[in-house]
């Protein structure tokens, strides 16, 4: 048996995916109709395999170039999305790995990529979570630039129209935020987890907002330091590297929390939208927007790799778990909505900008650095479409010891 033939029953058999080996060998569908091809280049691409024989083992092969797609990555890995470990049958599993022992043996020491990476210390601990972030962040404000875009946003746009930009819905998710918040001249917005300080900008730039962003990355830090010098926004806009955990001010009028929620943990939310809540005045807004899983079945932890090449210790709660515990730190919840659709827009919008800069992303960051962005893209923007995962924003509001929201009685967001 070929090897392209060994494989075709980890892809599935009616998979509309076209398996290529480098012995030679061709498995086709057995429908007949393929989408794109998965090319097995070398031995130590099935090694990879057979150490983790799910989505850790084809993304140690594919970053490494091992392994690599011909074809639409978005179309073959939807036609794909059952290659997870919980979807492949176990005994197809075991099947493969006995027949693939013999490739494991002969590259027992083989080495992961060297984009892989493993936490290590008390999970969730400042150091850690400081290690986390540096791994996915501190890479190349350059490299992020050119994927992210001129909107340099790394969270999920709101996109007005299908015809919409990328800048535009960025712009529209930012000035969603403002509304939700009902942010005004003179008022002071906490922007944890601040990214690259454009939320913090866009308050100050368009609603005279007095704004502190904090961010555990160094390199967002220094870069979005820098362009709030450069706007002129320095007597309103501070941004500043540290863990929100250490931020001592309070009685700010508004929190946003835009994509920081997927690194807490679920042991930490409690003390979490705790600690967000004492440092609101009485009447002060929080508007919470991450990333979730669509109910309780759905594994929190993230794909392994996810976990190990994009987002270290990440875990996803549902929407319904969220609420119940912001609402049990004290917030009163106003609004909730779903922006599932509007984030795979994004995801794609973010691909095509990478491979239009591919080669200089590369000379930015390394080869197995763009790989990864490549595929976890993609795959990200699959899990959206297929309702794997959502993303919601959680509107709360601290009342005051009158029970007042302060909010009119029809708000339109």
């Amino acid at each position: 048996m070929g090897v392209a033939e060994l494989f075709r029953p980890v892809v599935g058999a009616d998979a509309p995916i076209t398996v290529r080996a480098y012995d030679g060998s061709v498995s086709d569908p057995d429908s007949g109709g393929s989408v794109a091809s998965v090319d097995i280049r070398t031995e130590t691409a099935l090694a990879y395999l057979a150490g983790s024989p799910n989505t850790l083992g084809l993304a140690r092969a594919y970053v490494s170039g091992h392994l690599d797609v011909e074809g639409d990555l978005y179309t073959a890995l939807t036609a794909m999305s059952r290659l997870t470990i919980s979807d492949v049958s176990p005994a197809t599993l075991a099947t493969t790995a006995l027949k693939l022992a013999p490739v494991r043996l002969r590259h027992r020491n083989l080495a992961p990529p060297a984009q892989e990476h493993r936490q290590h210390g008390w999970m969730h601990s400042k150091s850690r979570d400081a290690e986390a972030i540096a791994h996915h962040y501190d890479v190349s404000n350059r490299f992020y630039e050119l994927v992210l875009g001129p909107s340099m946003a790394y969270t999920c746009a709101a996109y007005p129209s299908e015809t919409s930009t990328l800048e535009e819905a960025q712009f529209a998710k930012h000035a969603l935020v403002a509304d939700k918040l009902a942010l005004e001249p003179g008022m002071r917005l906490l922007d944890v987890g601040c990214g690259w300080g454009q939320m913090s900008m866009h308050a100050a730039e368009h609603h005279g907002v007095q704004a502190l962003g904090v961010t555990l990355s160094r390199d967002q830090a220094l870069w979005a330091q820098k362009e709030v010098a450069r706007r002129g926004l320095g007597d309103l806009v501070e941004i500043r590297h540290s863990d929100y955990r250490d931020v001592p001010e309070g009685e700010f009028d508004a929190v946003s929390s835009i994509g920081l929620t997927e690194h807490i943990g679920r042991a930490q939310l409690k003390s979490y939208f705790s600690f967000l809540y004492s440092k609101l005045r009485a009447g002060g807004r929080m508007l919470n927007h991450c990333i979730t899983r669509p109910d309780a079945r759905h594994r929190s932890h993230a794909d392994p790799f996810i976990d190990r090449y994009v987002f270290p210790d990440g875990e996803l709660l549902p929407a319904g778990y969220l609420i119940s515990r912001m609402n049990g730190a004290g917030f009163e919840i106003r609004h909730e909505e779903n922006l599932r659709e509007h984030y795979s827009k994004t995801l794609k919008a973010w691909t095509a900008n990478l491979e239009a800069n591919w080669d200089e992303c590369v000379a930015e960051a390394g080869e197995g650095r763009a790989r990864v962005w490549n595929l976890y893209m993609p795959a990200c923007a699959v899990g959206f479409d297929l309702n794997n995962i959502q993303l919601h924003q959680v509107l709360g509001v601290k009342l005051d010891d009158r029970g007042r929201s302060g909010f009119p009685l029809r708000p339109v967001y």
